[in-house]
């Protein structure tokens, strides 16, 4: 499969600014690294700014994460005659997976973001929020939980943030905490999803 030089300009500007930083890169290296001539404002054919291609990349993940979620919920649903613990780890290395995907973005959320607040908040509601959605909807969808009456949105925050956190410091300290390793994280994980089978349906908020 072929790519188009704007898809070009895209993936390799997000792999330099995860690298290097936003500022520490130039438009021309943008443009060598996409196979254009360095500074001869091929990327301006395509985009009006740095900024710009950032922005288009930020979004070009934000259309695949929801292209993601639907996807994985649907195929979620075939599996509803697997025991809850494989459906547990399944969601949690789904989720590992995705932030290894990410790897990228989120080095470059980390980085430079903060002068941008506009696409962080793009990116807080079209990739984070999705996700944890996504978590919240399965989880409550699942035969085992039907009837509790749960904070899935909480539930999914906790759980889905410990996937967040053990990927950032993994990521951040090139190990895992205590060194955990991902087998022993996964099953670990899906045993505290399966706890929720035991609650009882909540009769009061605290």
């Amino acid at each position: 499969m072929t790519t188009s030089t704007r898809e070009r300009i895209v993936a390799e500007s997000l792999r330099l600014f995860a690298d290097r930083g936003y500022a520490a890169t130039s438009v021309a290296e943008i443009e060598a690294a996409a196979g254009l001539s360095p500074g001869a404002g091929g990327l301006y054919r395509h985009f009006r700014s740095k900024e710009e291609v950032l922005a288009s990349a930020i979004r070009e993940h934000i259309d695949r994460t929801r292209q993601q979620v639907s996807q994985v919920l649907e195929q979620a649903a075939t599996y509803e005659d697997r025991p809850l613990e494989i459906r547990l780890k399944m969601t949690c290395q789904a989720g590992l997976a995705k932030m290894r995907e990410e790897q990228d973005l989120i080095r470059v959320l980390f980085r430079d973001l903060d002068q941008f607040p506009h696409l962080v908040a793009e990116m807080r509601e079209g990739i984070v929020n999705p996700l944890y959605d996504s978590i919240a909807t399965w989880l409550s969808t699942q035969p085992e939980f039907e009837g509790a009456d749960e904070d899935w949105q909480a539930i999914a925050s906790i759980l889905g943030g410990a996937v967040v956190n053990y990927w950032l410091a993994n990521e951040s300290m090139y190990e895992p905490p205590t060194r955990i390793d991902e087998k022993r994280f996964v099953a670990s994980w899906a045993r505290l999803g399966l706890g929720l089978v035991n609650l009882e349906p909540a009769t009061a908020n605290a």
